[in-house]
């Protein structure tokens, strides 16, 4: 999906925010828990051993993990994993703003994850909050 945005609109890699957290499939859900929590952040890219997406963990996906009791009596032994959600929706750097609106509200998802040339490395993540700030940039002029 290689939306390139007109001049005038700005594009997913000038509005992302680069170099995101990421965390590995395997770790602890609590570990995850602790990351999200510490870097106030609300949803992080999963990856594999050699740093390809596989999924994404979002808060939503640990409180339902705290809303469920069979999960909840298991949770020092859950991996994210276990409570990711996959496929996950992706965007291209060159993607416009525009494109990457309506995807997100098709999807109805909060986030996507910008990949790299070879489509599976991320390299950045756009967010509602990402898209709200350039959508006043667009109408301020900056």
């Amino acid at each position: 999906m290689k939306d390139i945005a007109p001049p005038d609109v700005p594009t997913v890699g000038q509005v992302m925010t680069p170099d995101p957290i990421l965390i590995g499939a395997d770790q602890p859900a609590h570990v995850a828990a602790r990351i999200l929590e510490q870097n106030e952040v609300s949803g992080v890219p999963v990856v594999d051993q050699v740093d390809a997406l596989v999924g994404m963990l979002s808060e939503t996906d640990l409180v339902r993990a705290r809303a469920d009791e069979h999960l909840w009596r298991r949770w020092s032994e859950l991996t994210v994993r276990d409570l990711m959600h996959a496929p996950v929706l992706t965007a291209d750097r060159s993607m416009s703003v525009t494109e990457a609106a309506a995807l997100m509200e098709r999807a109805q998802v909060h986030r996507l994850v910008v990949v790299g040339d070879d489509q599976r490395t991320p390299i950045g993540v756009i967010s509602t909050s990402d898209l709200v700030r350039a959508m006043v940039g667009e109408r301020e002029g900056r």
